[in-house]
Order: C-alpha cells, then structure tokens, then sequence
C-alpha cells in the first residue's frame, strides 16, 4: 500500500500494530495527505505552486474523508487533520458523533516549521494542538513532557512512547576488523541536528583517521567532504541492512523547547538492533538512557569526544551496551510491551 511504510511517526506509532489489532477486532483505514511523490516536493525548498495544488488537494481529500465518517466508530488523528488552518475538520468529526482519539510525538504547538516551508508558517494556528487536545475524547501522548501540555486541557491522557518491533529490529554480525562506523539514521527536516555533532567528528577523524567511518540514513542529499560523507536515502526496503552496518548510532539535539518534545525514536531504533547509542541528555533520552549502562548522554563536545573514543577502542564496551540496549527496548519501548495498551485505547472506542 503506497500510504504505509513511509511517514517515521506513523510507522512507528500506529503501523506496527496494525495486525495485532486487526486479530483484535479493530480495523484501521488509512487517509493520509502526503504521497511519497509529494514528500519529494514538500519537504525541499521552492516549488510553491506545486505544494499549493497539494495543499488544496488534501482539503478536498478531508472533505471527503468528513463524508464518510459515518462509516466508523472512531477517528485516529495523528498529529492533524489538515497542515494549515484552525481544527475545523476535528470539529466537525465531533460533531458528527465519532469518537476523536488524538495522538502527538512531538511538541507540534511549539511550530518548528522546516526550511522548505517558511512560507508556509504564518498559515499555521498556534492553538491548534490545544484546541484539537481539548475536543478529543482521548489523547495518546508519546512521553511525559507532551502529556503534562496535553493534561491542561484534557484530563483523558495516556502516554504510550514511540515504540519499535524488536521482533523485525534485530541485530546484525559485526566484523571486529573492519573500520568503526558512526552512524545517523533522521530525515531531511531533522539533519540540521547531526550537524551539531560535525565538529566532534572532525575531531574523531584527526585522531582515528582511517580506524573509523561515518554514515548519514535518510538525506541523499547530505555530503560532507571531509568526514567522507555521502548521504544515503532512505528505503524501506533496505532500512534495516543500511542500520545494521552502523556500529555507533548518535542522537544529538540542541536543548531546546522542541527537543524535549521528542520521543528518542533514533536512539531506540539503534538500541533495537544492539549498537551503543549516544544520546545528547535532552527530554525523554534521560529516562531511556542509564548513562553508561545501556547507552550514553553526551551534553558537552569533550564528553562526545571522550565516549565515542571509549566505544570506538572497545568492540567489547560496544557489544555489551548494544546488548543491555536492546533489552532496554524489548522491555519499556517494543511493539509487543506497548500493543495491549494500544488496544486498549482504540478497541474501546465505539
């Protein structure tokens, strides 16, 4: 199906259970806005005609989505209805008498609009993460921070985090001989963050030299000449083998507003396939991480340089931690710890 295995939220949040809650009687029906065609366009600056006819082309899509609500028993919102403009599609689903269940992974009110959309940012309604929070019946935040926003206007708030299948996500074989790589797995609105980590890497390649490499997932457009870069895209198909030739996966992130909002899904994705992940110690990260058990937080440049340098020297460091990583996400963060609450939610709903 062309709108499955695409958008990293939707997969991780709500894909992954699909057969499970299929077995369980709840049927999902899909009615996302974004064709895998369109991300190419939306998500890369210019082409404003272009991304106005998508605009106008998913407000058409909702209306027709509104005349068929009749036919279910609940809606499933993942972060909005629509990109611009205030909730009137949730409104209107309301009115109707559908169940409204809501679903956020990111601190979405806080308008961190991409660089290939400044254009679009004054078309956005800074209330309306609040106003769509308040008129659903339930809301399914991916961590604690977001649930805290959410509990101010409505007290029907659960958080289930942004999970990963331990049972696809598994661990590759590691060649002891080969060159270490450090790796970043993110996207095209989401590569500003690896560049926080370029210089320690600089670093890392003057001392190391040819003993390491660098990987960057999902921009193909991503080079950085001197680290011997070339981003490679992302693709479902190969998602997994791309990941698993990663010895050391990075997290870093500015310590920001929007940052805390995030759900650590990099991170987790690294810890399911046993590599060591090293985590700036922002937001939810410093729950999933016990420093030096199974993971790392890195706040400061010499911190970064001191504990990629300790698991770039031990194959040993990296395996254990890669291991009690993995358990980690097996345990509080996999699809088969999280799906009987998923259930819960959604099966409950007509």
């Amino acid at each position: 199906m062309h709108h499955i295995d695409r958008a990293p939220n939707q997969r991780f949040r709500i894909e992954q259970y699909v057969p499970y809650l299929r077995e369980n009687g709840v049927e999902l029906t899909f009615s996302p806005l974004l064709s895998k065609e369109d991300d190419a366009v939306f998500y890369r600056p210019g082409n404003l005609f272009k991304k106005i006819q998508i605009v106008l082309r998913s407000i058409r899509q909702r209306r027709r989505d509104l005349q068929r609500a009749s036919q279910f028993d609940a809606v499933l919102i993942i972060r909005e209805a629509l990109f611009i403009g205030p909730p009137r599609i949730e409104r209107k689903l309301r009115k109707k008498g559908l169940t409204v269940i809501y679903d956020f992974d990111d601190a979405i009110w806080k308008l961190d609009v991409s660089r290939a959309n400044r254009w679009f940012g004054f078309l956005k309604f800074p209330g309306k993460t609040a106003a769509i929070i308040r008129l659903a019946d339930k809301v399914i935040a991916g961590n604690e921070y977001l649930a805290d926003y959410a509990k101010a206007f409505n007290p029907n708030v659960h958080i289930i985090p942004t999970t990963v299948e331990t049972r696809t996500f598994l661990p590759g074989k590691k060649d002891a001989s080969s060159p270490v790589v450090i790796g970043w797995s993110g996207s095209l609105t989401t590569i500003k963050h690896f560049r926080i980590a370029v210089p320690v890497l600089k670093k890392l390649r003057e001392h190391y030299g040819d003993r390491i490499r660098f990987k960057v997932i999902g921009h193909a457009g991503f080079s950085e000449e001197e680290l011997g870069i070339r981003g490679t895209a992302w693709s479902s198909e190969r998602e997994l083998e791309e990941l698993q030739e990663i010895d050391i996966g990075i997290m870093p992130l500015p310590d920001d507003e929007w940052s805390k909002g995030k759900c650590g899904l990099k991170g987790l994705v690294y810890m399911s396939i046993g590599i060591p992940s090293v985590m700036s110690p922002v937001g939810v990260n410093t729950q999933i991480i016990r420093h030096g058990e199974n993971g790392f937080l890195a706040g400061t440049e010499a911190e970064w340089f001191e504990i990629l340098s300790l698991l770039i020297e031990s194959p040993e460091l990296r395996k254990q931690i890669g291991s009690s990583g993995r358990q980690t996400v097996v345990e509080n963060y996999s699809v088969l710890a999280n799906r009987e609450n998923y259930l819960n939610i959604l099966g409950k709903s007509s």
